[in-house]
C-alpha cells in the first residue's frame, strides 16, 4: 500500500462526528417519527417576512449586502443585540458584540482562545454536545459539575481546579438547557455566580432558548451578575430560522479584541446580506409578535407530549415537564440501555437521542432526549406510543426468567 502524503494534526484525532447528525441519517427512512433532532418547526418560519425584507435589501442595499463587510458585523444589528441583551439585565454597548455565523461558531472560537492542551474547562452534567464537540478539538480537560435539577451546584463550582493552569471557564446554559430542559431559579443563578467570582472561574454562558418560555420568561442573564468575567451567547436560530446561521457573542472588552481576531482568521466575517435581511426583518419589534405564536405552538407540543408519557412510559421513567425550550429528558429503569434500544425504536418507527452522548465523563446509558417541536400533537401521541409499546417490551425481556 503506498504511504499516506497527509500528516494530521494531532487536534484531528480529537475531532468526532456529532452523534445527533448521525442519527438523523437512520431516521430519514420513510415512516419514521423522529423526535431526535432539536430544530425549530419549520412551521414557524416567517417566510413573508423574509421574502419582503430581501426585496429591501436587494432595492436599497445591494451593493453593500453583496460586498465583503465588516468582521464585527453589521453595525445596526449589533446596536440591536445590544439592546437586546440590556432587557434581559446586561449592560452592554455595540462594540461588545460580534456577530457570529450562528452560537456554534461562537463556541468554536471560545474553545480557540481560552482552550489550552490540559487545562481544565468546567461544563454541568450533562450538557449540550456540541459545545463538547467544539471544545475537544483544544484538548481541554473536561471537569463535569455535579448538578440537580436546577443547573450546576455552587459548591462543584468553588471545587475547581485553581492551580495552574487554572480552569479556563464553565460553560454553563441557565434557560431551558440542552438536553434536559432545566432552568435556574434565580437563587441558584446568584449562588452560581457569587461562587464563580469567587473561584475566579469565568463563565461562558449559551442563552440559544431564554425566549422560548412558556409561562413566565427565565430570570436575569447569568452575565449580568458578573459582566466583566462572563461571555454571553445568543442566536437567531430559535426565534427565526436557522438557515441563516446567525448568532452572537457579547464579550468584556478586555477580550473582544482577541475574539474578532479569531473571527478573522475563520471567515472574516459573517455574511453581510444575511444580516441584513435579519435586522431588516427584527428592527421594529418583529420578534415581539412573532415569539409569543412560537411559544405557543411549543406549549401545545409539551403538552401533548407530557399527557402521551404519562399515559405510554412504563413505571420507572423519570421525567420532568420542561417550562420551556424544545426537550424533555427521560431515565428509564433500571436494566435499559438507550443506545442499545435505539435500532428497535426506529424499526419501531420512533426515534430519540441517546444521553450518553451529552455527558463529558461517565455517561448515564439510561437516559434519552425527545424533542417535542417537529411534530403535531397527534404525531407526537403516536411517537410517544411506539417508544412505549419498545420499552414495555424490552423490560419484559429483561425481567423474563432465564431458561
Amino acid at each position: 500500500m503506498n504511504r499516506s502524503p497527509w500528516t494530521q494534526a494531532r487536534r484531528a484525532a480529537r475531532m468526532n462526528p456529532s452523534i445527533i447528525r448521525e442519527i438523523l441519517k437512520v431516521t430519514e427512512k420513510p415512516g419514521v417519527l423522529s423526535m431526535a433532532g432539536g430544530l425549530p418547526s419549520a412551521d414557524t418560519f416567517p417566510v413573508e417576512a423574509i421574502q419582503a425584507a430581501c426585496d429591501r435589501v436587494l432595492s436599497h442595499q445591494s451593493k453593500e449586502a453583496l460586498q465583503y463587510a465588516a468582521s464585527e458585523g453589521y453595525a445596526p444589528l449589533r446596536e440591536w443585540v445590544a439592546q437586546r441583551v440590556g432587557a434581559l439585565g446586561l449592560k452592554a454597548t455595540p462594540d461588545q458584540v460580534l456577530i457570529t455565523s450562528g452560537s456554534q461558531q461562537g463556541l468554536d472560537l471560545v474553545g480557540k482562545l481560552l482552550c489550552d492542551a490540559g487545562a481544565p474547562v468546567a461544563v454541568e452534567t450533562p450538557t449540550y454536545l456540541g459545545a463538547l464537540q467544539a471544545f475537544t478539538p483544544y484538548e481541554p480537560l473536561f471537569a463535569s459539575l455535579a448538578s440537580d435539577d436546577q443547573g450546576p451546584l455552587p459548591s462543584a463550582i468553588e471545587a475547581l481546579p485553581h492551580d495552574a493552569p487554572g480552569t479556563r471557564f464553565s460553560y454553563l446554559l441557565p434557560n431551558y438547557q440542552n438536553p434536559t430542559g432545566r432552568v435556574m431559579s434565580q437563587a441558584r443563578r446568584e449562588a452560581v455566580m457569587e461562587a464563580s467570582r469567587r473561584a475566579g472561574v469565568p463563565v461562558v454562558e449559551d442563552n440559544p432558548y431564554g425566549d422560548l418560555w412558556f409561562d413566565q420568561p427565565p430570570p436575569q442573564s447569568l452575565s449580568a451578575l458578573w459582566p466583566e468575567g462572563s461571555l454571553y451567547l445568543g442566536s437567531f436560530s430559535k426565534v427565526l430560522t436557522p438557515g441563516f446561521r446567525l448568532g452572537y457573542i457579547v464579550a468584556p472588552s478586555e477580550i473582544y479584541p482577541k475574539l474578532l481576531q479569531a473571527k478573522q482568521a475563520a471567515d472574516l466575517h459573517t455574511p453581510g446580506f444575511n444580516q441584513r435581511v435579519v435586522h431588516e426583518v427584527i428592527k421594529d419589534g418583529f420578534l415581539d409578535t412573532h415569539v409569543p405564536r412560537i411559544r405557543a405552538l411549543y406549549k401545545a407540543n409539551r403538552d401533548a407530549m407530557a399527557d402521551a408519557l404519562r399515559q405510554h412510559l412504563p413505571q420507572g421513567c423519570d421525567w420532568q415537564s420542561p417550562e420551556g425550550g424544545m426537550f424533555f429528558w427521560i431515565r428509564l429503569p433500571e436494566g435499559l440501555d438507550a443506545m442499545a434500544l435505539l435500532p428497535r425504536a426506529v424499526d419501531a418507527g420512533v426515534a430519540y437521542v441517546p444521553g450518553a452522548a451529552f455527558y463529558a465523563h461517565q455517561p448515564d446509558p439510561r437516559t434519552l432526549r425527545l424533542s417535542f417541536v417537529t411534530l403535531t400533537p397527534a404525531l407526537i401521541r403516536e411517537g410517544v406510543e411506539k417508544l412505549g409499546r419498545v420499552l414495555h417490551e424490552a423490560l419484559a425481556m429483561a425481567e423474563a426468567p432465564t431458561p
